[in-house]
């Protein structure tokens, strides 16, 4: 089983900075404003030829329960319960503070190993700070340089009595390397046998997104059945996007929960450019996107450009009404947003909309089955044969329009991809075809495939049908 290694300290020590180092990707936000970590951030992470799980935690401070500095404390204290070893984290060139020994004292109350890492040492003012780690009593600090990556080679000979190396990888070295992890393409092509079977072992990426304080949070921890996310009534509590893995009916689920979109003009702080950064990152590399709409605020002008945002995007998309609990006349409300929905969004017509309270359990077996249904026709094929049947009954009941005198000729449909699907469609003079007819053709596939609730892409080509003998047309 993979050692988990949490990363501690008070807030603005470099524990993001350290943990990036380690994963090798920028996934924390970095930033000179203390407190910018809430949540816990789990991410695979390789030293050498070590290999385990790095938690980036948020900055231990002393605070009340009940506020947000306090819940984020709490976040930090689980991460450390459950490590396996702490690598517990200040900052060399400031010195011991007093919540260096206070964290030290709570730390010291587990039983859980603790490496002490002096960052920011580099220099003669670091190498002192270092020296005066000693006070804390966990031994010889660690010098490094997270930003830098001084240091990493004595850290890897911490590390190394709490992590075990796999056997087909103890080659005796103590070269430190980045990790190498294999990204998923998410619009990569495969055939239906292996789809299938990449299903079963690849877990389905869902990205949870929506405005501030629609409830994304909350939604993912009663999903998975934990305090795993950091919740409250203050808006903007989600800074950078946190992924969770977990199991729905044995299909392996990877959770993506994000900080709330504003909108564009009102994102004026560095720090929430860079969470909103964050946030689209994560819309792009998933397969299923979440929209989380508030119900008693629904269809916002901001919830309709994040909508558009997944469609430019082309992710499958399933709208959350949250805070159903709170709609009084539900039928009444239903009528009148299913309609609104329609109405609002004609390039998803028929999205997938599900009504859910993600504080009161309500409606997550329908809304995860709305994401299993939206993906499978995000992932549907279609066969040449069956389009050009198609298009023949097109053309006939509604023909091209003649533009300039001359009538446009389609001859020709094909399927080049999927996630989502895109069409192909060969025609003479495709740059004369009026939108308005691309549009038809867009709407009447959708009507004759169910390509409902996901983004639908046609292409237009000139030239004969390609796979016409060329010989013959000569």
């Amino acid at each position: 089983m993979t050692a988990v290694v949490a990363i501690v300290g008070r807030p603005n020590v470099g524990k993001s900075t350290l943990f990036n180092r380690l994963v090798g990707k920028k996934l924390a936000l970095v930033d000179d404003t203390p407190g910018v970590t809430r949540d816990r951030r789990p991410g695979e992470a390789k030293l050498g030829d070590l290999t385990f799980t790095a938690v980036d935690t948020a900055g231990l401070e002393e605070a009340d329960e009940a506020s947000l500095s306090g819940r984020m404390r709490a976040q930090t204290e689980e991460a450390i319960r459950t490590a396996d070893v702490c690598l517990f984290v200040i900052d060399a060139r400031s010195g011991l503070l007093p919540l260096d020994h206070t964290f030290a004292d709570l730390i010291r109350r587990t039983d859980v190993p603790v490496v002490l890492v002096a960052n920011k040492a580099e220099g003669k003012v670091g190498e002192a700070g270092t020296w005066e780690a000693w006070e804390l009593g966990f031994g010889d600090p660690v010098a490094i340089s997270a930003e830098h990556g001084e240091g990493m080679a004595d850290l890897y000979g911490a590390l190394l009595p709490f992590v075990d190396v796999p056997e087909d990888e103890r080659d005796g070295s103590d070269a430190v390397a980045e990790a190498n992890t294999p990204v998923f393409d998410p619009d990569a092509e495969e055939d239906e046998a292996a789809e299938a079977a990449k299903r079963r072992t690849i877990p389905l990426r869902i990205a949870v997104t929506g405005r501030p304080n629609a409830g994304k949070s909350t939604l993912i921890n009663t999903l998975i059945g934990e305090d795993r996310m950091l919740t409250g009534p203050e808006a903007g509590i989600t800074r950078d996007s946190i992924s969770v893995d977990w199991q729905w009916r044995d299909r392996p689920i990877k959770l993506f929960d994000t900080a709330g979109l504003r909108r564009k003009s009102r994102v004026q702080d560095k720090l929430e450019k860079l969470s909103v950064a964050d946030a689209l990152r994560a819309v792009r590399f998933a397969e299923v996107v979440v929209v989380c709409l508030d119900a008693t605020i629904p269809f916002e002008k901001q919830d309709l450009q994040i909508v558009d945002l997944v469609v430019k995007e082309g992710r499958a998309l399933v709208i959350a009404l949250n805070k159903w609990d709170l709609i009084e006349d539900r039928v009444a409300a239903w009528k009148t947003l299913r309609e609104t929905c329609d109405r609002l969004l004609p390039q998803v017509r028929g999205v997938p909309m599900v009504r859910i309270s993600g504080l009161m359990g309500e409606g997550l077996d329908e809304l995860m089955k709305a994401v299993e249904q939206v993906h499978a026709t995000w992932n549907k094929r279609v066969s040449t044969a069956r389009l050009n049947r198609w298009l023949e009954t097109v053309l006939e009941r509604h023909p091209p329009p003649a533009v300039s005198g001359r009538r446009i000729k389609i001859r020709y449909a094909t399927q080049a991809k999927t996630r989502p699907p895109h069409f192909v469609v060969f025609c003479s003079r495709p740059e004369a075809l009026p939108e308005s007819y691309s549009r038809y053709l867009v709407n009447d596939l959708r009507d004759r495939f169910d390509l409902v609730g996901i983004p639908v892409r046609l292409s237009l080509r000139g030239g004969d049908n390609p796979y016409h003998d060329k010989s013959e047309r000569r």
